[in-house]
């Protein structure tokens, strides 16, 4: 198949393919309970990073609840002063806001936060 150009990359779509050595099941020394915390450290910069997020857009951003939506499409269409905005909106009304093409972002709620 290679030999008559059946064979390709498919990232770049390229014939000059080759078999090469692998080995996906090779057992390695590691512990699987280092792998466990690396991936469980990794995990609480990630959420550490994100909460920081979070929390500056609450203190740069103007909190306009589940008139989110409603609000951003104002602000994209300029209707309404450009600022930053943050709140709720449902799934349909995200959708439709990127049919609209309104950039944004969402941003998680964590447990402490509704406390």
């Amino acid at each position: 198949q290679k030999k008559r150009g059946f064979v390709d990359c498919p990232s770049c779509g390229s014939h000059k393919v080759q078999k090469a050595l692998m080995a996906p099941a090779v057992s390695t020394a590691r512990k699987q309970e280092t792998i466990a915390l690396a991936m469980g450290e990794a995990q609480k910069q990630a959420l550490a990073q994100l909460k920081a997020m979070a929390e500056k857009v609450r203190e740069n951003a103007d909190y306009v609840g589940d008139k989110f939506a409603e609000e951003a499409r104002k602000i994209h269409f300029g209707e309404s002063d450009p600022r930053g905005i943050y709140g709720e909106a449902t799934l349909d009304e995200a959708k439709s806001l990127v049919e609209d093409g309104v950039e944004f972002m969402p941003i998680p709620v964590f447990p402490d936060d509704r406390n």
